[in-house]
């Protein structure tokens, strides 16, 4: 049986995959609908839609289904420290360091050099549980 550690990093990479995979259908209808001579103009702001979308996504599937689709097939959950579900507030914080998908590795290391999980989950009082 593999760690909640590695679980939660496949769920990341499935995470990656499932918004890579949006991000790239909504390239294709982007291109096909302003055309290759206009296409510069659009993409120049796609990484920052990307940014938006990825918040949006880990934000509305923690707090309505508490855990995203990587989470959910890896038996992972997110719960306040408390138990409870999370909240909105709680939902929004702990993933702003997912939007550009770097930061989160700083937010892993700050964590572990403060012997916890996440700063973030700490910031936040969630933690991601065991399902199984």
């Amino acid at each position: 049986m593999a760690t909640v550690f590695t679980r939660r990093v496949v769920a990341y990479i499935l995470d990656f995959i499932v918004v890579s995979a949006f991000m790239w259908i909504v390239s294709f209808f982007t291109f096909n609908m302003v055309g290759a001579k206009n296409v510069y103009s659009v993409y120049q702001f796609l990484p920052f839609a990307m940014a938006i979308f990825v918040l949006v996504y880990f934000v509305l599937c923690e707090k309505l289904a508490g855990a995203s689709v990587g989470k959910s097939l890896m038996y992972l959950r997110v719960k306040s420290k408390n138990g409870a579900n999370i909240s909105w507030l709680q939902a929004i914080v702990r993933n702003l360091t997912k939007m550009f998908w770097v930061p989160i590795i700083f937010d892993w290391l700050v964590g572990k050099l403060l012997r916890t999980d996440r700063l973030f989950n700490n910031i936040t009082r969630t933690v991601v549980v065991n399902e199984l």
